[in-house]
């Protein structure tokens, strides 16, 4: 297996007016593990079950902006590649490909673009803290902003543990 990559690139998006976002940035492992399906999805699973990040799935992203108020959340690409629009439509366009692991904090937008047939992630929570799905739509805030405000900080990275990645950099 690769050495997981420890300094994430960093992607902070303002609040748009309706993507609310975060004062915490998206961060983004490239190239952070080797094994691919169904080995990759077993590996994220496990990786971030050891760091406190559970409540796991697998699957896709939805091909809409949404975002989630009650949890930061981690997408790790086990197969395929996306374009992935992040922090709504003010945001950025990333590719993203097998080995990669976004971390994606509370409020910030993200949505699918394109991919490619057999792209998959597993997506996982701090504590296995449950999740909502938010558009965007008129009324859910302010009541998504206080959500967001309460949601705590992970005491580990899904991909370091305690030490690094977030737990440095989301201070």
């Amino acid at each position: 297996m690769a050495q997981p990559t420890t300094e994430p690139e960093t992607h902070l998006f303002k609040d748009d007016g309706t993507i609310p976002n975060s004062k915490y940035p998206l961060l983004i492992y490239h190239n952070a593990f080797s094994e691919t399906v169904p080995a990759g999805a077993s590996w994220l699973e496990e990786r971030f079950s050891k760091n406190n990040w559970t409540n796991s799935w697998r699957n896709g992203v939805f091909p809409y902006h949404h975002y989630h108020s009650l949890s930061h959340e981690v997408l790790g690409v086990y197969s395929g590649s996306a374009l992935l629009h992040l922090g709504g439509e003010q945001g950025q366009k990333i590719r993203v490909q097998t080995g990669d692991i976004l971390v994606i904090p509370a409020g910030v937008g993200h949505k699918r673009l394109e991919a490619s047939s057999d792209f998959g992630v597993v997506g996982a929570y701090p504590d296995g803290r449950d999740y909502d799905v938010l558009r965007g739509e008129p009324g859910e805030r302010p009541q998504a902003d206080q959500n967001i405000a309460a949601v705590p900080l992970p005491k580990t990275d899904p991909l370091l543990g305690r030490e690094g990645g977030l737990t440095r950099i989301w201070k």
